[in-house]
């Protein structure tokens, strides 16, 4: 990694946070989009005291808000002549249903749509510093997921942890699409599972989910097992040898059915094009 450039998004905390560290301390300089200040300014310290030599940066963005993803990764592609790997790592789980102020539900806004409109903006300088790798944050709990392509919104039905599984497995849908769209780019892509982690995950979706949430935590692995996989897809030479997987443990496995079907990953591809505002 000595040199290269990681842009990682939800790097201020949890397992996002573990890989920006590590990461820099192997060589790489780390760019860091982050929403809060003082945990922006706090990991930026902590980075600069493991690897001085680099400078490590941090943009400041909401990216719930349409507005903002677009605005924050203009000015990394300004800022970065070379962008050679990016984590889409940031995503949360609410206990009721908020809209943006773009009318979207809040999940399916953070944790799938800013991965799209993030990777749309960079794409360009990712492909001129090919070799080069996008990996983005999923989870097992894709497997008791569902889709409905008239309801991506979540209005007719909100349930926190069915609604947060839908947006993970919207991430492999997601990952699935862009790699056939990048074959023969040298970047390529793959998805991962963490594992049940020891984080800041769940607590702010209160009541008793936050509860159950806490108590599981009791059993959790802990951040830095968690970031392992992470850290392997970003870094390890024998991780570029394929694009579109779903890795669990270093390793590629099968995720759910649906999450393998071409024309769920297609059509969602272009329903959150369409959404966003974009046009291939």
């Amino acid at each position: 990694m000595q040199g290269k450039v990681v842009v990682i998004t939800g790097g201020t905390s949890g397992i996002g946070q573990v890989a920006a560290e590590r990461l820099a301390a192997m060589g790489a300089r780390i760019v860091l989009i982050a929403r809060s200040e003082s945990r922006g300014e706090a990991t930026i310290a902590r980075l600069r005291q493991i690897a001085a030599a680099q400078a490590h940066s941090v943009h400041y963005g909401d990216l719930s808000r349409l507005s903002e993803m677009r605005r924050v990764g203009k000015e990394v592609a300004a800022a970065e002549t070379r962008i050679d790997v990016l984590i889409n790592n940031a995503g949360a789980m609410f206990g009721q249903r908020q809209i943006t102020e773009d009318g979207l539900e809040l999940t399916f806004a953070t944790n799938h749509l800013s991965y799209f409109v993030l990777t749309h903006a960079l794409s360009e300088r990712l492909m001129t510093s090919a070799p080069s790798r996008i990996v983005n944050t999923s989870s097992h709990a894709h497997y008791r997921a569902t889709l409905d392509f008239d309801d991506l919104q979540s209005e007719r039905n909100y349930k926190a942890f069915p609604i947060y599984s839908r947006s993970k497995l919207c991430n492999i849908l997601f990952t699935r699409a862009l790699a056939k769209r990048l074959a023969g780019s040298g970047v390529i892509t793959n998805s991962f599972h963490p594992g049940f982690v020891r984080t800041r995950f769940g607590d702010a979706t209160g009541g008793g989910m936050a509860r159950i949430i806490g108590l599981m935590k009791l059993f959790a692995i802990s951040q830095e097992k968690g970031a392992d996989t992470l850290i392997y897809l970003a870094s390890a030479n024998d991780a570029a040898q394929a694009s579109g997987l779903y890795f669990y443990k270093r390793k590629p496995v099968d995720p759910s059915k649906l999450a393998q079907d071409d024309a769920a990953a297609e059509r969602l591809w272009q329903d959150t094009a369409k959404i966003a505002g974009i046009k291939e």
